[in-house]
């Protein structure tokens, strides 16, 4: 390979574990959602350690010391929020209880780590703001498909490098397969769960914003509707927005429940990024028509055409970023400006959508 063909663009080096064990301590409440074990895992693979685990399911608890056996059962919430060990709380609950349970974490003396979406309201975000700018403790969300998904991850890399130059717009798709029958009663609840987006959206903001380098958005236009499930009539199984940002940048996505059972995977995840000297591609979580596996990263500027294949050579450097964030409060994993202003434009969207499931 030669410099007309990308070499001169490589993954950063994997990160390593930045804390020694038993140096940072945190503990998992609310196990509603399954996110929480990526959660837990990207901190213990950073060097955390994980001390309790509390949930009112016992099934649910049973569950999650499988995948974690050391970890202590608490009688109840209050025996963690009053441990003086615990610096952090991961918690992926019902969405619309997310903003309580993270307050009563952050009122505790303690950083929390939620979830997307980590609230559904309005209202909430306001209680948020106020309660982390009186008190300094942190509440940091897990938009785990920007942090988690090593495409997105090599993507903040290019474009950090110059490889595409200045962002002009940022598109991404978020389908998910339903799997109505194996979903809690909540998740058809549009008061709970927040709507799609609300829900899948705050993913997709996250990285309208990131990737253009914007601290803030317009929302233009956005539509949600109920095409093909009746039986759910709260449901959104469908959801668009277009965005301006504030650097002059667009955004435009698109959330849906739609993946066919025939596909490999739960969704084809696809970001594109079009900038002035090139464009980028992520095709996150599979190749289309081929067992390629995930991780892949599509660039093309003035030096060529270029494919990465780059699962498990990018690694997730956002969990040692945060653990270093809480010990010495500094804001180089995410800002909280960023992770409340992403969910704030998906609520609105998702507030002022258009349903056009009842102008069929």
């Amino acid at each position: 390979m030669n410099a007309g063909d990308g070499a001169t663009y490589a993954p950063a080096p994997l990160p390593a574990p930045v804390v020694e064990g038993g140096e940072f301590v945190f503990a998992a409440v609310g196990l509603d959602h399954g996110h929480i074990y990526g959660m837990c895992e990207g901190l213990i693979g950073a060097g955390a350690t994980l001390k309790w685990v509390y949930d009112p399911s016992a099934a649910r608890v049973a569950q999650f010391r499988d995948r974690f056996p050391d970890v202590r059962v608490a009688r109840d919430e209050a025996e963690i929020l009053n441990d003086p060990e615990v610096q952090l709380v991961a918690g992926a609950a019902i969405t619309n209880e997310r903003c309580a349970l993270g307050l009563r974490v952050i009122e505790s003396g303690k950083d929390y780590f939620t979830d997307k979406a980590p609230l559904t309201t309005l209202e909430q975000l306001a209680s948020a703001r106020e309660a982390v700018d009186r008190t300094g403790r942190k509440y940091a969300v897990y938009y785990s498909e920007r942090i988690h998904v090593e495409a997105a991850v090599f993507t903040e890399q290019l474009i950090e490098q110059g490889a595409i130059g200045r962002v002009l717009q940022v598109v991404g798709f978020g389908p998910h397969r339903l799997n109505a029958g194996s979903r809690p009663d909540w998740f058809f609840q549009k008061d709970r769960y927040g709507g799609i987006l609300t829900d899948i959206g705050s993913h997709n903001v996250d990285q309208i914003l990131y990737y253009t380098g914007s601290t803030d958005a317009r929302v233009v236009n956005s539509q949600i509707a109920n095409y093909a499930h009746p039986e759910h009539p709260e449901l959104d199984d469908f959801g668009d927005a277009n965005l301006v940002t504030d650097t002059g940048a667009t955004g435009y996505f698109r959330c849906d429940w739609f993946t066919p059972d025939g596909l490999q995977t739960w969704g084809d995840g696809r970001t594109f990024i079009l900038g002035t000297e090139g464009f980028i591609e992520q095709r996150k979580y599979m190749n289309l028509g081929t067992q390629d596996g995930p991780g892949h990263v599509y660039l093309a500027n003035g030096e060529g055409e270029t494919h990465f294949e780059v699962s498990g050579k990018v690694g997730y450097p956002y969990f040692g970023k945060l653990i270093r964030d809480c010990l010495e409060r500094t804001e180089n994993a995410m800002t909280q400006a960023h992770a409340f202003k992403s969910v704030e434009l998906a609520i609105i969207a998702q507030d002022q959508a258009t349903d056009l499931s009842v102008r069929r």
